[in-house]
């Protein structure tokens, strides 16, 4: 099984920013900042979130339901709630498949 070698941060992102677009450490961190800003927004609205190629950030509201808790057996109601969930784009599971 892989395994992740790491985690990509802002600042990662930045930096990248940074070497390939030529703006400075703080411009770039300041983009990546807006951007993060915008997506967030969006979903704290209720809109989902679409990134051609990558994939999408979709929200879903969920009902209430009798949940059981595992080690007593006890059921307990789990509240209605929205959950965010994403889901890769063909291109990103294909970019991850060959991977490896």
């Amino acid at each position: 099984m892989m395994r992740s070698v790491g985690t990509l941060t802002r600042a990662d992102l930045a930096e990248t920013i940074n070497r390939k677009m030529g703006f400075s450490r703080a411009e770039s961190l300041d983009l990546v900042e807006a951007i993060l800003e915008k997506m967030s927004d969006a979903l704290a609205n209720g809109e989902n979130v679409k990134i051609s190629g990558f994939g999408s950030f979709v929200l879903r509201d969920k009902n209430e339901r009798v949940g059981r808790n595992p080690k007593t057996g006890v059921e307990v109601p789990i509240t209605p709630r929205r959950v965010l969930t994403f889901r890769a784009s063909q291109l990103l599971k294909e970019k991850i498949a060959g991977a490896s």
